[in-house]
């Protein structure tokens, strides 16, 4: 199952958040080597990023961001020990999330 790392930092009054995370990110495009047939596309269409349960980020991606993508953002209004949870959606509509805390 695909997995997520999270960290997040507070600095100032602007926290930080940085994750990975792991997925094919298959565009539909490419052929198996072996087969010769197109891979089905599978990859991540919405990223959700909720400190306190409030929605501090929100973005929609399609087949054209990479293998295990990286993504950085930062936000201001976050505290030490704040909960941070990252929640990816795909194609298919499997998901998957993973909770942080802010840190110093």
């Amino acid at each position: 199952m695909s997995k997520i790392k999270v960290r997040a930092k507070l600095s100032g009054d602007e926290t930080t958040v940085k994750c990975l995370m792991s997925h094919p990110m298959e565009t539909g495009l490419r052929k198996d080597s072996k087969t010769d047939e197109l891979v089905p596309a599978h990859f991540i269409q919405e990223v959700t990023c909720k400190v306190k349960d409030q929605v501090v980020m929100k973005t929609s991606w399609s087949g054209g961001v990479s293998k295990n993508p990286y993504l950085s953002f930062k936000f201001k209004g976050g505290a030490v020990g704040d909960p941070i949870e990252i929640t990816w959606t795909d194609n298919k509509g499997e998901s998957q999330s993973e909770r942080a805390e802010v840190t110093t």
